[in-house]
Formats: C-alpha cells, structure tokens, sequence
C-alpha cells in the first residue's frame, strides 16, 4: 500500500465489533477479567489502551518498524528512549539539535553518569573519530533544528552497526511521509507528534519505532513501568491528524519553496537555511533520503532591521513555539526553542541571536508573502 493511502489505512482500520469507520475513543482506566489472567488483552490502561493500540501500529506500519509507542509528548518519548541506556553509557547527538533534546540530556540525565558528546553528525569522520568503547549511540536530526543540516541517515545507521551502537533518529521535521529511517538503517525513530503528525496545534504527543522485537520489548517495559503514555482522546485525535498528513505535507511545501525563495531575494534578509535549496549544504543527501524539502525553514535577519519590530509587526503569522500546524508560526530559537543551549555553543554552530524560524502554514501563500513584507518595511530601521 502506497503512503498516501497508509496514512488513512494503515493500523487497525475502524472497529471489526460495530463497522465504525473510525477507530473508537476507550475512554477507560481498567478492563474486565473473567477469572485471575483471563482477558481480552487488555488489562489496565497504562499498560495498554485499544485506541492507543491503534496508533501505536500506526506509525510502525508507517514507519515500516517492528513496534511503535505513543507517550504524552516527545520528551516523553525521548526521555523513555533514553532510558534504554545506562550510567556511564555515552551518547553522540547533533550540533544543533533541539534544545528539549540538549535539555534534558544535559539536565536530566547526566545526573545519572549518562554522558554525552555534540558532534556535527554531517561530517562522518568526526562522527567516527567521537566514536569511543563509553558509545552507544548515535542521536541525529536531519534536517536539523533550527539550521536545516543535513546528515547522511543511511552512512551514520552504517558506521554504527559497524561499531554495535544504536542509530536514534527524530523524524519529527520531516515525518514518515517524506522521510523513513528505519528503511535507510535507523535503529529507532522519535517524534514530537505535537507538530505535522498532528497538525492543528490542538495536542501535545510523542512516538515512538523500533526496528526488532528485543528494542520493542525494553521499551514497552520502560513505557509501562514510568507511565508516561498517551491518553485515548488524544490518541484519536492523533490518528485523525495523520490522515490528512499527506494533502497537508503537499500544501506546506507549495508554500514553503515559495515561502523561501521570496526571502532569499529579499534587503532584509542576510541568508536562509533550507533543505530545498540546491545550494543548501547536504542537499543531495536529503533529495536521496527524502521524497521533498518540507516545511520549515530559518533565515537571518540584517542588522538594519529591528528584530522585535519584526515580531510585533506580523498579523497573519503567529509568533509562538511549536511547529507544524495548519497556521504559518515563527519563533526566535536564541530565546525559545533553543534558550537551553549555552550562549557560546548557540553563536558556534550559527545559532545567532538575529537568527528567525519559519514553519510555513497552508494559509494563501501571497498572503503570507504580503504578511512578510509588512513586517520587514516596519522593520526597517
């Protein structure tokens, strides 16, 4: 079955009991048992939920892995991932990777010996040369966020089978309809299904896939011994979100190449980071890995424009964190989404502080021009 039609098919299509079309909400902490171990499969809710089920086999089927969980975002999903490890294990993760990500490794988890190191995983040899006996994973975006790099998924997942490590994969920017990474080698995929899988800013969620049944069993163990799981409603709701991912991933990208190309021909603008780009560095890489450039995109604003002016002068665009919905968003990654990252390491990798994120909607595309435009002459300084 193609993608287009998986997204709609795939998992547990309806409900066998009645015919509903739809997958339907259980609304329910616990389950009947006919006697003590006797039961339809279901025990407690925590452990494991029919509508979440039915998403849960959703994003497997579509990210072509073994298992798939659902948590209740995904830092959920990455903190359960991460709990795969153990004191003294060591992590390599991208340069400019999500400061969640960064966050609550460097937080959280270094409080119990997890190490880990920042390498710019577009480059193999330093991936290799980072690569250590402590090492046991590899943690990659691509793109990246906020800067669009790009890393070779199928040549990491490669150099770390080679080395018996896990290649971890946050699909998040370019889901499993443009991109696959269990398919190019990728050990376990993550997602912020918050953002495209969802769609309409109306949920907080995190997935979760695992290529072999070993992974599958450890993290159902995790996922069910710290609770972190996703609620039925939300669940349907996210199963909702994923069927129009398609139509909607198409109209974002019309959008966003056209999106891009007005700012890279604008005054105002010193340089855009996008994947659509044939200049873009990795941009052969991400057309072989992907099937489109996606939706979100970076620029740098010039100094002669006033940043927060900017900001205060959009109307159709919405200045807010997240990404992925319907509504075209910016965010300001130095003081949002990437505040966590240390000021030095931000200014290192080009994280500067004039630097502004774009997540193209599927609003009227001149009308996101026009919005731009205004922002930019009221800006100017």
């Amino acid at each position: 079955m193609n993608i287009e039609s998986l997204l709609i098919h795939g998992g547990i299509d309806g409900d066998e009991l009645t015919g509903a079309v739809n997958v339907p909400i259980y609304q329910t902490s616990t389950y009947r048992q006919t006697a003590l171990g006797v039961h339809k499969g279901y025990e407690y809710s925590r452990t494991g939920n029919p509508t979440r089920a039915a998403l849960e086999k959703l994003i497997a089927d579509l990210e072509k892995g073994y298992a798939g969980f659902a948590f209740a975002s995904g830092l959920a999903a990455i903190s359960a991932v991460l709990t795969l490890f153990k004191s003294g294990d060591k992590i390599l993760i991208s340069d400019n990777v999500y400061g969640g990500t960064y966050r609550i490794i460097d937080k959280i988890f270094t409080q119990f010996n997890l190490e880990y190191k920042i390498v710019n995983t577009s480059d193999l040899k330093k991936v290799e040369e980072s690569v250590d006996a402590k090492t046991k994973a590899i943690f990659i975006e691509t793109p990246t966020n906020p800067l669009m790099s790009i890393t070779d998924i199928t040549k990491i997942s490669s150099l770390a089978k080679s080395k018996g490590i896990l290649t971890i994969v946050d699909n998040t920017f370019m889901t499993p309809y443009l991109q696959q990474p269990i398919e190019l080698g990728a050990d376990i995929v993550v997602h912020s299904a918050t953002k495209y899988l969802g769609g309409h800013s109306d949920l907080i969620a995190g997935l979760a896939v695992v290529n072999n049944k070993e992974l599958a069993e450890r993290l159902h163990f995790i996922q069910n011994a710290t609770g972190g799981i996703l609620n039925p409603f939300d669940a349907w709701l996210l199963i909702r979100g994923i069927k129009t991912l398609g139509v909607r991933l198409d109209r974002h990208i019309d959008n966003a190449i056209h999106v891009a190309n007005y700012l890279k021909n604008h005054a105002a603008v010193e340089k855009v980071y996008f994947p659509g780009f044939q200049d873009h560095e990795g941009y052969e890489i991400h057309k072989a890995q992907s099937r489109g450039a996606g939706a979100m995109l970076s620029f740098v604003l010039k100094k002669e424009y006033d940043l927060n002016k900017f900001f205060e002068s959009l109307k159709l665009i919405t200045l807010a964190e997240s990404l992925g919905g319907v509504e075209s968003l910016v965010c300001h990654p130095a003081s949002m989404t990437h505040a966590s990252i240390p000021y030095e390491i931000r200014q290192e990798i080009g994280i500067v502080d004039n630097l502004i994120r774009v997540s193209v909607g599927i609003e009227n595309k001149e009308d996101i021009i026009q919005d731009l435009d205004n922002a930019f002459n009221e800006a100017k300084l």
